[in-house]
């Protein structure tokens, strides 16, 4: 049975290879075909007709007709499709919304359509598929493979059903998947994060274990818990564990203590869900970035992110853009989001295909100077460091200190160690090199004396898991934004004494 699967899945992750190179290799095509299909399908819903969808032949048209708006933009009509009113956004109504929870708009619910939902299923099982083709490791699809994700209870709202995305997706895992796959459907229901990570250790411990995913600094706990259970390292446990994939926060910095954790490398692939759609996925092992997915029934704008808050910044599509430029990246989609705004901004790095990092968010950023120094950044400047010493760490957060009891300003770095630097000064000069290197703006600041350069705040361990206790956002999906440009994060982590 092990080699008719594995041989079974060499041959569809071969077909799905070529279905795949298919679209990649006519993107703007394809993305074309795309946006005509969006505006045909929707132009006798509420949103198409107060938008004269009728009349939308080009992308020129699109940007005439349709503002890009962010959730609280869209909310008179999302208020409508949650109301249960059909034919608003897209033809219908949903099959489920997403609910999230977001800083500026409180509960957020994102609507998943017939059309929609298959998306996420496909581009999930498509990462796995192109991993095998490339790599030709069919061993993966014989053990038992774990996703650690949110609740699948879902509830109604009007007719329509809601819950975490990661919930609604536990809802279409193929039969075939089924026996392989853990934490069981009881465990998956525990909303306790923490009792949820006990149970799921008790479950697994004794499996053959050969896919892991989910958010890094969760899988990170899972890992922690498993070895204080067995006194082993988790490849000692699960020796044909080969492959972790996961999504929502850049792995390097976790890379060296996951390694640490499983005793030995392994491979990885990064994954580019969102309860809005899944915009990306890694293809292949030796190229940065992830494949952006053009078939999807998502078409793509960006807006460079330099100018996004300027009166009438322009919206480019796949032809106009260029690798290494900061995006904000814009979507429309078959769930009927219409130049919405994720709130991500993203980077290309390659061309031929398209491939894209995620860079931060637009909203994320510390810009209390004018330096408007983003994720990537720090994540860089951090990695920088950590590769010419020893020193490992869980998790970190940036913040503005803008008035300093002594001194000039400067930017604070809340790090919770794994193994911490000798001379934490020196280590943090590495750091504000690094950073002074990548961000124009941030060295001006520091040659200009208006800032001092930055200092590193060590926190407690486990001191960001209670930080995400306190908010009540342990677990699941949630994860700790990298920076921000107040000191929300900053002040709760030290009124909590989380800080050494």
């Amino acid at each position: 049975m092990p080699l008719i699967r594995s041989i079974a899945a060499k041959l569809y992750a071969t077909r799905v290879y070529n279905k795949i190179n298919k679209w990649a290799s006519n993107p703007i095509e394809t993305q074309e075909r795309v946006f005509q299909s969006l505006i045909s399908e929707a132009s006798s819903t509420q949103f198409g007709r107060d938008h004269n969808f009728k009349n939308i032949s080009t992308h020129e048209d699109f940007v005439k007709h349709v503002p890009v708006r962010d959730y609280e933009a869209l909310r008179p009509y999302i208020k409508k499709v949650v109301a249960g009113e059909a034919n608003i956004l897209w033809k219908g109504r949903p099959l489920y919304f997403a609910k999230t929870s977001g800083t500026t708009s409180g509960v957020k619910y994102i609507p998943i359509t017939k059309e929609s939902m298959p998306n996420h299923i496909e581009a999930a099982k498509n990462a796995i598929l192109l991993y095998i083709h490339q790599t030709g490791n069919t061993k993966i699809v014989t053990g038992k493979m774990i996703f650690l994700q949110g609740s699948p209870i879902l509830e109604s709202k009007n007719g329509i059903q809601f819950g975490r995305l990661s919930g609604i997706v536990a809802h279409y895992v193929p039969k075939y998947l089924q026996k392989n796959r853990l934490p069981t459907w009881e465990t998956n229901c525990i909303e306790d994060w923490e009792t949820k990570v006990n149970t799921i250790v008790q479950e697994t411990v004794n499996e053959d274990m050969s896919i892991i995913a989910g958010i890094p600094s969760w899988v990170q706990m899972y890992f922690e818990k498993l070895i204080e259970e067995k006194n082993k390292k988790v490849g000692e446990l699960f020796k044909n564990f080969n492959l972790f994939i996961f999504g929502g926060v850049n792995y390097e910095p976790y890379r060296s203590k996951f390694e640490n954790l499983i005793g030995r490398k392994i491979d990885s692939v990064e994954l580019y869900p969102a309860s809005e759609g899944f915009f990306a996925f890694q293809d292949r092992q030796n190229e940065p970035g992830m494949l952006l997915q053009l078939d999807s029934g998502i078409f793509y704008e960006f807006i460079v992110a330099d100018t996004f808050f300027e009166a009438s910044p322009t919206r480019l599509t796949l032809k106009d853009v260029k690798i290494g430029v900061n995006y904000v990246i814009i979507i429309s989609t078959n769930a009927g989001l219409w130049a919405y705004n994720i709130g991500d901004t993203v980077q290309f790095t390659s061309l031929a295909p398209f491939r894209v990092i995620v860079s931060g968010r637009i909203k994320h950023f510390i810009s209390a100077f004018g330096e408007h120094v983003i994720a990537k950044e720090v994540e860089h400047a951090l990695l920088s460091a950590l590769k010419t010493t020893e020193v490992s760490v869980s998790e970190f957060t940036v913040a503005p200190q803008i008035e300093p009891s002594e001194g000039l300003p400067y930017h604070e770095w809340f790090i919770e160690f794994e193994k911490a630097p000798s001379n934490i000064e020196d280590f943090a000069t590495q750091i504000d090199v690094a950073l002074q290197s990548q961000n124009s703006y941030y060295l001006d600041l520091i040659q200009g004396k208006v800032l001092q350069p930055l200092k590193i705040t060590p926190v407690q361990k486990g001191g960001f898991q209670n930080y995400m206790k306190t908010i009540g956002k342990l677990g699941g999906q949630n994860k700790t934004p990298r920076l921000s440009n107040d000191r929300k994060i900053a002040d709760v982590l030290t009124e909590n004494i989380q800080v050494k």
